[in-house]
């Protein structure tokens, strides 16, 4: 420090020190309290379950998108272009499933008997 800070600090009065302690003072206390809205649980908790429901929305978002994508595939498969239906695979596909209904429903009625 300069001999021209030296006379800066001396110069000053004791109420503009006063004023300077007491400024600093309400720096540090709104510091401090803004520290502990930071460190609070209830802060800490809140932010933790922001991020949480954050996190399942956009995986639930990426489930929605993939599954719409499955179900278009499998449209596709039973619909020409032109939105009619595809007669020869709807038909062995309706089988398919008559067949393991009756399947399950045997295989249910030899346990019980």
């Amino acid at each position: 420090m300069g001999e021209a800070s030296t006379k800066d600090m001396s110069a000053r009065t004791t109420a503009q020190i006063e004023a300077d302690i007491a400024r600093t003072r309400t720096q540090l206390a709104s510091t401090l309290d803004e520290l502990a809205m930071r460190v609070h649980p209830s802060t800490i908790s809140a932010q933790v379950k922001a991020k949480a429901v954050a996190t399942v929305e956009e995986k639930a978002g990426r489930a929605y998108v993939a599954a719409s994508g499955l179900v278009e595939k499998a449209k596709a498969q039973f619909v020409d272009d032109k939105g009619q239906p595809r007669k020869e695979r709807i038909v062995p596909a309706a089988l398919v499933g008559v067949g393991l209904v009756l399947l399950v429903a045997s295989s249910r009625k030899r346990r019980k008997g």
